[in-house]
C-alpha cells in the first residue's frame, strides 16, 4: 500500500529493536484497514532516548511504543503519565497530542484482554510467578480488576516489595507448587520456558481442575508449561495474544481505528515463531 505526504506515523523505540514483531503487527492492521500510515522500528540508544522522543514529537509522529531498555526511562519524558503506567512503574505506549507526551502501560490490560478472549476471566485469585516489569504490570491490572493476587519469585525480597507496593501477597519460591491448589490462575512472567532458556519447573499435580495456566512467553508459541497443562485438561493461555491485545490502544490512538485481534492476525504475526 502506498502512503502519501499526509501519512500518520508511529513506531517502536528499542535498543536493539530488530527482534520486535510490532512493525509486522501494526503493518498488518494498516494494510487491513487501508490506512494512510506507517509504523517503523526506531533503534535508539539509552543516551539518545529523551532527545529522540522529543524530536519525534516535533517531526509530527502520532506516537510510539517503547520496549527494552527504555520502559522506565519513558516515564520521565512524559508530560502526562496515566495511572496504568504509574502502577506498572513503566511506560510502553506514548501518544503525542498537541505537543504533549502522554504515557501509558498497556501490558496488563493486554494480558487481561487475552484472558477474556479465552473465556478465562474474571478469576477470584491469581498467582504471578516473577517480580520484574511484566509481573508488576500484570499484577497491578489483576489487583485493580478485583482479583486477589500473590507474587512468587526466586528472590523473595523482590516479591515482598512488589506485593507491598501494589497491595498483594508474597510467597516463597519453594512453595509455588502447593500454592496452585489455592488459586484460579497462575501466570509465568519469567523468561523460563523461552527459547534458549530452561523450562519452568512447576508441578501441576497440585492444580485444581479450575486452574487457568497462562504464560507471557510466545517464543515458542506453546511452552512446556502450557503443553503440560493442556495434557492435564487445564485451560491454557499463550503469550502471543497478550502481544496482540496490548497493541490495540496504541493503534487506536495513533491511527483512529479500533483494530480487531483475530486468528488471521495471529498467523501473520507469529510468522516463523517456533510452535
Amino acid at each position: 500500500m502506498l502512503i502519501s505526504g499526509r501519512a500518520r506515523l508511529a513506531g517502536i523505540i528499542g535498543w536493539p529493536v530488530s527482534h520486535s514483531r510490532s512493525p509486522r503487527l501494526h503493518g498488518a492492521w494498516l494494510k487491513r484497514y487501508g490506512i494512510d500510515g506507517a509504523y517503523v522500528p526506531l533503534p535508539i540508544s539509552p543516551e539518545d532516548f529523551s532527545g529522540c522522543v522529543r524530536a519525534l514529537v516535533r517531526m509530527g509522529f502520532a506516537g510510539c511504543n517503547v520496549t527494552i531498555p527504555h520502559k522506565e526511562a519513558a516515564v520521565a519524558v512524559c508530560d502526562v503519565v496515566e495511572s496504568t503506567a504509574r502502577r506498572a512503574g513503566a511506560v510502553n505506549t506514548l501518544v503525542f497530542r498537541d505537543g504533549r507526551i502522554i504515557g501509558s502501560n498497556t501490558d496488563g490490560g493486554g494480558f487481561i484482554a487475552n484472558l477474556r478472549a479465552h473465556d478465562a476471566f474474571p478469576v477470584r485469585s491469581a498467582l504471578v510467578l516473577g517480580a520484574g516489569g511484566a509481573a508488576r504490570a500484570i499484577g497491578a491490572s489483576l489487583l485493580d480488576a478485583g482479583t486477589e493476587t500473590g507474587f512468587c519469585n526466586r528472590n523473595y525480597d523482590r516479591a515482598a516489595a512488589l506485593a507491598t507496593e501494589l497491595g498483594g501477597r508474597a510467597y516463597e519460591w519453594k512453595d509455588r507448587h502447593v500454592l496452585l491448589a489455592d488459586h484460579d490462575l497462575v501466570v509465568n512472567t519469567t523468561s523460563l520456558g523461552m527459547e534458549g532458556y530452561p523450562s519452568l519447573d512447576l508441578d501441576l499435580q497440585h492444580a485444581g481442575s479450575q486452574l487457568v495456566v497462562a504464560d507471557i512467553v510466545y517464543v515458542p508459541l506453546e511452552t512446556k508449561l502450557l503443553a503440560d497443562a493442556r495434557a492435564r485438561g487445564l485451560t491454557v493461555v499463550g503469550g502471543l495474544g497478550m502481544l496482540l491485545h496490548q497493541a490495540v490502544p496504541g493503534f487506536h490512538a495513533w491511527f483512529g481505528v479500533m483494530p480487531e485481534v483475530d486468528e488471521q492476525l495471529k498467523r501473520i504475526v507469529a510468522g516463523d515463531v517456533i510452535g
